[in-house]
């Protein structure tokens, strides 16, 4: 495996891995791009059967907030990180605090924040070792869990849909299969149920499933909803769910949901514009939760994180409209909107090369 290969292919500008054997610590920060500014980017902990599968997913995952941060209109790049690990038994202050420092010898280049297997509880510790990290608690000025506004911006992005294949965006009006009702995916049922939608859901996690059916869904097998007969696919749990052994049993007329790199290749892209099933960037419609954070550092607002999240509506309709302006699928239209934004910011700006985001001055054990 040559990694500067790999990094050059991928664009990324730095590859970090952290080892601590006494804390139990295997970890990898990769950082994308940062021409429009630090990179942000979850912290995922996850059981990798390899450090080769650990590696590629932190490569594909900070490339992706890379694009989300540019679609999204912020100035932040894009970074990820992950542990090696089950996050149900490996989890220790010991673990998180020596991750933290590592996040801190990067001056400010990479912020981190929550992601799968993680929680606020988590971050805590991460953030008693460096302040580049957000999604803390509310008492240290943080937004706490991301999970509920995620939800509300993806809600956006199906509005925005909804709008473009049948002119109406209310979303009671439509039915919904989503796939996965962990945080994210719980919060989005309750915001399709508060508008009386016909919702259909399925979870790995027979508990979150039966909180989704007493707020009225209908529960299906993990394998039977990509044959529900429902007008939006709502994937909210891992990615490349849309592949070639699922796609050709689709009914539905829109895949909008909240899962990251929810196409497993570039073609299952260009098939669903072929079937005539409308997809919304998975990145774009996502973006909630890295616009509540972004603006942790400049003070939070919950508020005006809700009013940022509404502009999901907008980005997503004009990838469409990208889209149909050059012929081309709507994954690619959202790659070329970030890839312009950063091309022209470019010009402007060198790498962000780091500085201290949060609280200057504020001195270290006295948080």
């Amino acid at each position: 495996m040559n990694l500067f290969e790999i990094i050059d292919t991928t664009e990324h500008e730095q590859v970090v891995f952290c080892h601590n054997k006494d804390a139990g610590l295997k970890g990898i920060i990769a950082i994308h791009n940062t021409t429009l500014g630090p990179a942000l980017g979850g912290l995922r902990m996850w059981p990798y059967a390899t450090e080769q599968e650990a590696l590629e997913d932190v490569l594909r995952l900070s490339r992706g907030m890379s694009y989300k941060a540019a679609v999204a209109g912020l100035n932040l790049g894009g970074g990820k990180s992950v542990l090696i690990g089950d996050p149900r038994k490996d989890k220790s202050e010991a673990l998180f605090r020596s991750f933290g420092r590592f996040i801190e010898s990067l001056h400010g280049r990479y912020i981190t924040a929550e992601d799968v297997g993680i929680d606020v509880n988590d971050m805590e510790y991460v953030f008693q070792e460096t302040d580049n990290c957000v999604g803390v608690h509310q008492v240290h000025g943080g937004s706490g869990d991301p999970s509920p506004f995620t939800a509300f911006g993806t809600l956006q992005g199906i509005r925005a849909s909804l709008s473009r294949r049948f002119n109406d965006e209310e979303v009671g009006n439509y039915s919904y299969a989503v796939q996965g009702v962990g945080h994210v995916g719980f919060e989005l049922v309750k915001l399709l149920r508060a508008q009386n939608a016909k919702v259909f859901v399925t979870d790995i996690n027979e508990d979150a499933v039966a909180q989704a059916v007493d707020l009225g869904c209908e529960a299906v097998s993990l394998d039977d909803i990509y044959e529900v007969d429902a007008d939006v696919f709502c994937p909210t749990a891992l990615g490349a769910v849309v592949n070639e052994r699922t796609l050709p049993r689709f009914r539905f007329k829109i895949v909008c949901g909240a899962a990251n790199n929810q196409l497993a290749t570039e073609e299952c892209g260009n098939e669903l514009e072929e079937r005539g099933i409308l997809y919304a960037p998975d990145y774009a419609v996502n973006a909630g939760g890295l616009m509540n954070v972004s603006i942790e550092f400049e003070g939070y607002n919950r508020e005006r994180a809700k009013r940022m999240m509404r502009t999901i509506y907008y980005n997503v309709s004009k990838i469409f409209q990208i889209a149909q302006r050059d012929g081309i699928p709507t994954w690619k239209a959202a790659d070329r909107m970030a890839e312009e934004r950063i091309a022209t910011i470019g010009k402007l700006k060198l790498p962000f090369m780091g500085r201290s985001h949060r609280f200057p001055g504020r001195e270290r054990g006295n948080q």
